[in-house]
């Protein structure tokens, strides 16, 4: 049976605070509660800047058992260096913490910026650095600055596959050369829906699929209404199944992925107006796989 993941990226936002987290509740519940409601978080502030293995380790003790995480790649890598000379940053980025999520580390996510255009070599350069599992992530990590060797920083889960996910904002990536880089390396395409503003496709380059919902009408803002959520709901259930939707909308529509069984991630973006957190509940209910709510105890 796939393994269906849907939440939201993010959880500290002022706005939810006695809307979907309830009145009273302490802002370092949230994530107890947040997580409680939906099965899966993407952890976004770790692009912003690097963590550390005390926060990690915290996050993981604060969420339900069968609970997994994804993390953001730092900018520093993709937008910042734009992939050039990223051994000690990614090294960094693995020092910092994230393997201290040990067996609920979901995905890493990759998003490049609307300028950073294709470059067959250099992200094919990026791809090949990737460690592909938490093995190869704790050696990558070993070469991390002096100051993250700090208790913790190569804890792991051992032997561990680790998944990628990229998302792009250029159209020079929508070319064959790409989703044939993405497929060589296992790599997983983001299905991003982001109201138009930047591209949208659904070729299928890996063993599991990763959804980033921004917002279908208005960047970051609009909810998903019954009728939306109910046609993400299908093509989701043709992803997990095996197979694609009919008017799949793909760079390379030659290719046939093997029918096969998938495993799928999907987080809520449009946040401002309290719209991610009911949206992913929504969807979960309509798959059949929601948490059971146990939010008593914690207002």
């Amino acid at each position: 049976m796939s393994d269906i993941r849907i939440g939201i990226s993010g959880w500290r936002y002022a706005p939810w605070r006695g809307d979907f987290y309830p009145k009273g509740l302490p802002q370092r519940r949230e994530l107890e509660f947040a997580s409680r409601e939906v099965n899966s978080i993407e952890i976004n502030g770790s692009f912003y800047g690097l963590q550390n293995p005390q926060r990690y380790a915290n996050w993981h003790a604060d969420t339900p058992e069968d609970f997994v995480f994804s993390v953001k790649a730092p900018r520093y890598i993709t937008h910042v260096r734009r992939l050039r000379d990223v051994g000690q940053p990614l090294a960094n980025f693995f020092a910092s913490g994230p393997l201290q999520l040990k067996e609920k580390l979901g995905p890493i996510l990759w998003q490049f910026p609307p300028s950073f255009r294709f470059d067959a070599q250099l992200f094919g350069d990026f791809l090949a650095q990737l460690p592909q599992d938490t093995d190869q992530a704790r050696a990558c990590a070993r070469h991390a600055d002096a100051r993250l060797h700090v208790q913790g920083y190569l804890e792991a889960a051992p032997g561990r596959k680790l998944r990628h996910a990229v998302e792009i904002r250029n159209d020079s990536f929508l070319c064959p050369a790409f989703v044939d880089l993405l497929r060589k390396h296992g790599v997983a395409l983001v299905v991003a829906d982001t109201a138009g503003k930047w591209p949208y496709v659904e070729d299928v380059t890996a063993d599991f699929l990763y959804l980033r919902l921004h917002g279908d009408v208005k960047l970051y803002t609009s909810g998903y209404s019954p009728q939306a959520l109910l046609r993400w709901q299908a093509r989701i259930e043709a992803w997990t199944a095996g197979t694609q939707p009919e008017d799949a909308r793909l760079i390379g529509p030659e290719y046939r992925p093997a029918k096969r069984q998938r495993d799928l991630y999907c987080y809520f973006d449009n946040d401002v107006k309290v719209r991610a957190p009911y949206d992913a509940r929504h969807l979960l209910e309509g798959l059949g796989r929601s948490p059971q709510r146990r939010q008593g105890e914690l207002v």
